[in-house]
């Protein structure tokens, strides 16, 4: 019964704490929809390369997140602002990430693409080269069956 109480206890004042959130202010230097994409896809795409090869990044003093921002000319307080604004909108936020993962999405397909092609031409370059390997071999062989052919057929001098 205790239990049951503290539980709904609980929940109330998170109801109760919850209704009192106002939606951000807008910043006077709010970061557009278009460039707040193009920023996080960045990020994404930075932190995708932060889990493959880390120490790279740590070898070169990257901060990459830092490096983005600058990339996009927007500072940390900047994109916090722009990033809880849009934030509390869940629909344009939802907006905003959908974007960002279909464009991931596109150039995954690209990457897969280039790759495919690549692997096709390492493969039609693996048979070229096993080909010429092989008809040097099947030449000889042909050869050598015609000098045979020719010895068995041709008469000594003489007789």
């Amino acid at each position: 019964m205790l239990k049951r109480l503290s539980i709904i206890v609980v929940l109330g004042i998170l109801i109760v704490a919850c209704n009192g959130v106002k939606r951000p202010e807008k910043p006077d230097n709010l970061i557009s929809k278009a460039q707040m994409t193009d920023l996080l896809y960045d990020l994404y795409v930075m932190n995708a390369a932060k889990g493959v090869n880390r120490s790279s990044l740590e070898k070169n003093d990257l901060d990459p997140e830092f490096y983005i921002l600058k990339k996009h000319n927007v500072d940390s307080a900047r994109f916090a602002e722009s990033n809880s604004y849009y934030a509390f909108d869940t629909e344009g936020y939802k907006e905003i990430v959908d974007n960002v993962k279909e464009r991931l999405e596109l150039e995954k397909e690209r990457y897969e693409d280039v790759r495919q092609l690549e692997t096709d031409s390492i493969k039609r370059r693996r048979d070229s080269i096993a080909k010429k390997r092989r008809t040097p071999k099947e030449s000889n062989v042909k050869t050598n069956a015609i000098d045979t052919a020719d010895v068995k057929t041709s008469k000594p001098k003489g007789s």
